[in-house]
């Protein structure tokens, strides 16, 4: 992969305020039945497709850097995003992609970022 694209995400990261806005175990404000299974919040004084602050998972590993990001596409919302993990565990990564792939009206992938 290229590594100015993770490096790039990476400053972003570093350069503004992550806010944990539904932390682990918490419900989804408008569906109660979805559960978050690792920290979801977003980056502070950044915009996304949906006009928000970009996305973030923010897990447990001990090195809390960018460490793959999940694409996903909402053919309920008719849109897609790009949301970025950080500091997340193999099982925290499964966790994540479970989370967006859920249901019939919502699929992702997610990239992990290749170490060189």
């Amino acid at each position: 992969m290229n590594e100015e694209f993770w490096t790039m995400l990476e400053d972003l990261v570093e350069q503004s305020e992550v806010v944990i806005d539904r932390p682990k175990g918490s419900a989804h404000p408008q569906f109660p039945h979805t559960i978050y299974p690792v920290d979801y919040g977003y980056l502070q004084h950044t915009t996304s497709m949906d006009g928000e602050g970009i996305d973030v998972w923010v897990g447990t590993a001990p090195e809390q850097t960018v460490d793959a990001i999940v694409c996903v596409v909402d053919a309920w919302k008719r849109d897609s995003e790009m949301k970025i993990l950080i500091g997340c565990t193999q099982q925290e990564h499964d966790l994540i992609y479970g989370f967006h792939n859920r249901s019939q009206y919502m699929k992702g992938i997610l990239i992990p970022r290749e170490r060189i």
